[in-house]
């Protein structure tokens, strides 16, 4: 534990009394104070040498000295009034409105104010500014967790358990040292924990040291960042040596990306000298610790591809454990856990919410659980119904209901057969995902109504077949517009950008096209989203880009034709579906039975991802 430095003004203020103190001590060793009578006599006898008057004081000096001191000291009076009492025989002392404990105050106190003043506002400002005091800036600021206070084991981790088979030889070499290291084996300096966001990694972290029952320091990349140079090694050395004196101990750095980004190669451009110092200081440390006095580096990021490359080489952090989305298996646990904080009806099924939420990590699992807790709550019930569980899937995927949006007639109408194309050409379909719900309620994500389908299991692979239904099915809402009004609207753009995004991957990732067995443009990072721009990288002719906007083009064609010929044969359920949905807004495949899969129809579902809504 680090020891706090604080100034403390009770020690100024001593010390200025003692010197006040020490300073009357000497004045009383050569100076005799005499009253204002007796001083008077003394002049009259021609005792006195020299004398200073001040406004108060009458200080001298004698001729000769008196009881062995030369100087005295007399407080000043009225001349007048003194004669008046001198002719009575009253002897006239003097004296001043002040003591020397008012005197001394008189300048101590201004000061300590201003130096206290001083104080606290620098103090303020420094926490303001994330310097926590000067003395304390090179500090390290992980949040220690001594022994298994940390309050998580194994236990509460549901799911992931390949990554805990991994991070049980940790667990065990912090034990049981001697085991592995009689035939040679040491443990690994640093585990990388690797995964999309929410996934549970800061979570695995605090099971390991939960279940090793060692000190636990806790720290975010982003605090060794400060805004004086040198801060960051200074943060580093200081977390290792105090690590080093809790030894056996486990060091967490969450978010790893801002401290160990790829240095650049144009060193004093860009103001990166700050960070690149603090990763060279990570680094040196992380070659100069011995692992055997039991100190083990964990680290979690979602963004591995950006970390330095030195960062990753073996003797540093020796070890990735990956943890991905949870399968279904898991997100039963997962949801199990959670569902205990909640009051469930009887007739829920863990098994059936964990079908309706592929692709969902653990954080959004506890977030479903707590917004169908929300909607329970909402409408007065008594429990949880697999009803709340639905729509809080819809708020999560789909966004929520905005009634308060308008739409007049002939929009409407629109709407309603945009999304019945989507639906039909789902249900028609044999290996797309099928229909769970459709409505032309506006959403908050800015789609004027939706069609929700959903997996029935989760995949790993996909055929071509299946994508190529899967972009009729994106197109079929134009081709029913288009059918039934004779033109199209815009309503249709997010629908084209997947539908363009699932073609150019089948021609230039999949290998999937007449253009042959190439890949020609790397595999995107799924892992945070889609929604930052990516630059596309084109390692290929233009002769060949040329051929790849007609493959494109191609299939995009072919999709949407197949869709209007679809539609066109179902133009009575087409008609009977969109009525029906203008009529209630929102309807299952109960509510209409051309949303059901036909007889024979094999249901097969895409990789494992969220529910798809297709506005």
């Amino acid at each position: 534990m680090q020891r706090k430095h604080r100034f403390n003004l009770g020690y100024f203020f001593v010390a200025m009394m003692l010197i006040g103190f020490f300073q009357l001590w000497l004045a009383s060793r050569d100076v005799v104070p005499v009253s204002y009578t007796e001083l008077m006599r003394m002049v009259a006898d021609g005792k006195v040498q020299s004398v200073t008057l001040t406004e108060t004081m009458i200080e001298g000096t004698f001729k000769q000295p008196q009881n062995g001191k030369t100087l005295f000291v007399s407080n000043r009076v009225d001349p007048a009034e003194a004669a008046a009492f001198e002719h009575a025989g009253v002897e006239v002392t003097g004296g001043t409105d002040n003591s020397w404990l008012t005197t001394i105050l008189s300048w101590v106190l201004p000061t300590l104010l201003f130096l206290g003043l001083w104080y606290f506002l620098f103090r303020g400002f420094a926490g303001r500014q994330g310097m926590g005091g000067l003395i304390n800036i090179g500090k390290s600021r992980a949040k220690i967790y001594l022994e298994c206070k940390t309050g998580v084991t194994f236990d509460d981790v549901a799911g992931a358990e390949e990554a805990k088979e991994e991070l049980q030889e940790i667990v065990a070499f912090l034990r049981e040292g001697d085991k592995y290291g009689r035939l040679g084996a040491r443990i690994p300096k640093g585990t990388l924990l690797v995964g999309p966001p929410g996934t549970g990694k800061t979570l695995l972290a605090r099971a390991v040291a939960g279940e090793a029952n060692v000190p636990f320091f806790s720290i975010s990349g982003s605090e060794f960042v400060e805004m004086f140079v040198g801060v960051g090694a200074a943060r580093v050395r200081d977390l290792f040596q105090q690590a080093s004196q809790a030894a056996p101990c486990i060091i967490f750095i969450d978010e790893l990306d801002a401290l160990g980004r790829a240095r650049s190669p144009l060193v004093g451009y860009g103001g990166s000298d700050e960070k690149e110092q603090t990763l060279n200081q990570l680094l040196s440390e992380l070659d100069g610790f011995d692992p055997r006095v039991g100190i083990v580096l964990l680290a979690a990021t979602n963004r591995p591809e950006i970390l330095d490359a030195a960062l990753l080489r073996a003797g540093r952090f020796d070890r990735q454990v990956v943890i991905d989305r949870p399968d279904r298996k898991d997100r039963a646990a997962i949801l199990a856990v959670h569902a205990k904080k909640v009051v469930m009806a009887p007739d829920v099924k863990i098994d059936d919410i964990a079908g309706l939420t592929p692709g969902f990590t653990g954080a959004d699992l506890a977030n479903l659980v707590n917004e169908a807790a929300i909607f329970a709550t909402r409408r007065n019930g008594d429990t949880v119904t697999i009803k709340d569980f639905t729509e809080a899937v819809e708020r999560i995927v789909a966004g929520s209901e905005r009634r308060s949006r308008l739409l007049n007639a002939q929009e409407r109408e629109r709407v309603a057969y945009h999304e019945m194309g989507h639906a039909l050409a789902a249900a028609a379909l044999a290996k797309t995902d099928p229909v769970q719900k459709v409505s032309i309620i506006p959403r908050s994500i800015g789609a004027l109504g939706y069609t929700l389908q959903r997996p029935t299991e989760d995949r790993f692979l996909i055929t071509l077949g299946e994508l190529q239904e899967r972009m009729v099915a994106l197109l079929a809402g134009r081709a029913a517009e288009a059918v039934i009004f004779g033109e199209v609207s815009t309503g249709a753009a997010d629908d084209l950008a997947k539908a363009t995004d699932v073609a150019r991957d089948c021609v230039t990732r999949f290998g999937m096209s007449p253009i042959g067995q190439a890949v020609l443009e790397p595999q995107r990072m799924q892992w945070l989203g889609d929604a930052r721009p990516e630059l596309r990288q084109k390692d290929y002719s233009e002769a060949t880009a040329r051929e790849v906007d007609i493959a494109v083009r191609g299939m995009l064609d072919e999709a949407y034709e197949k869709a209007k010929v679809l539609l066109s044969a179902r133009i009575t359920d087409l008609h009977a579906g969109a009525k029906l949905l203008l009529e209630r807004e929102t309807i299952t495949p109960s509510d209409f039975k051309p949303l059901q899969r036909q007889d024979g129809e094999v249901t097969t579902a895409a990789p494992a991802r969220q529910p798809t809504p297709v506005s």
